[in-house]
């Protein structure tokens, strides 16, 4: 008798907890979500940092585009072309965005330097402020699931890097048709709209990255001191890292055949590949320089029969298309990690 009361009693608890699970997902709807991913977006907008580094990107990038307007317009000036064949010839809307006169960098290697500062700066204090104020306890009270926090800061992150990135690409081939009064092919067009997608999934690498670390530390000045350190190894050490293995890798003398030379050269290469910013770099340059037609050694035949001409936008694609894996790769497993490490942790309130 009491065996079936017992299993009465587990019966109605289970079902009690089926109600109640149930009631929670009912709670937990996308408007929650929309809600925090608009709540987040508003505090990036009003934020003092990010505005500050917004106009810093914004100001770099004019300054770029009025060194390469001013050097593709001497180059037209010298040129006894007509001015709409020139510019199908020479792609002038991708030099916009990589020819400089040497006074400033060129708007690729501004983007290159200041996009994953702007990324870190969005990320490195995503979770442990709201910790450290005592609001994510609050927070996840509430009756939503704990993963719409930290997807919700991402998305809104993402967000405002396509709306930055987006406008800046629509100001400089705004002031292009403006200035030099050519308008861009077909082709330009779509090679900009990829190259901009590309820097965004560059961006949201160093964004997850930072999210990571601002989950792993308590303290902000830890996760952001922590994400720019791995920026500088990666844009200044690791280079000189690899540089110093080739040369033992590709000493001369100790060299004996073709084969041996390509072989350590590809490894030199794989080597370099480890880093986001040498992706992203390949990556831009195979799209706004349809001339380069390799990224790596070649040999006499394999040049031999290749018809001199810049490349289609599918084989670009096809070409850089490793590198666009790794860098979504790495991207999804920053945020793979941040978002394991969130959702074991145990948050109470102080």
């Amino acid at each position: 008798m009491n065996l079936a009361k017992l299993k009465n009693k587990i019966s109605f608890f289970s079902v009690q907890t089926e109600s109640v699970q149930a009631e929670k997902g009912k709670n937990s709807n996308p408007s929650a979500f929309m809600a925090i991913v608009r709540k987040e977006f508003t505090d990036y907008i009003r934020s003092w940092r990010i505005l500050i580094l917004g106009v810093i990107i914004l100001l770099a990038c004019i300054g770029s585009l009025y060194t390469s307007i001013t050097s593709i317009s001497d180059a037209i000036d010298q040129a006894g072309k007509e001015a709409e064949t020139l510019g199908s010839d020479l792609y002038l809307f991708l030099q916009m965005f990589t020819v400089s006169d040497g006074t400033l960098p060129s708007f690729i290697t501004f983007v290159g330097f200041l996009g994953p500062l702007f990324g870190i700066a969005l990320g490195f204090d995503a979770i442990n402020s709201e910790r450290n104020r005592g609001t994510l306890s609050r927070l996840l009270s509430q009756p939503i699931p704990r993963d719409y926090l930290i997807n919700a800061k991402f998305v809104a992150a993402l967000l405002l890097n396509v709306l930055l990135f987006f406008s800046l690409g629509l100001l400089v081939m705004a002031f292009g048709i403006l200035i030099l009064g050519i308008p861009p092919t077909f082709e330009e067009f779509l090679r900009i709209f990829f190259f901009l997608c590309l820097c965004i999934i560059y961006i949201a690498f160093w964004l997850n990255l930072g999210i990571l670390f601002s989950v792993v530390f308590k303290s902000q000045a830890t996760s952001a001191l922590s994400s720019i350190a791995v920026w500088i190894f990666f844009n200044v050490f690791y280079s000189m890292i690899i540089n110093l293995v080739s040369k033992s890798l590709l000493n001369p003398e100790k060299l004996t055949s073709v084969s041996e030379v390509l072989n350590k050269q590809g490894t030199v290469l794989t080597l370099m590949r480890f880093s986001p910013n040498y992706l992203f770099s390949e990556s831009t340059t195979i799209l706004l320089s349809p001339n380069v037609r390799s990224l790596g050694p070649l040999t006499v035949e394999q040049t031999v029969g290749a018809v001199a001409g810049p490349l289609p936008l599918s084989q670009s694609l096809l070409l850089i298309w490793p590198q666009l894996t790794g860098l979504v790769a790495a991207t999804l497993i920053c945020f793979a990690i941040a978002y394991l490490s969130f959702m074991r942790q145990e948050i109470r309130t102080n």
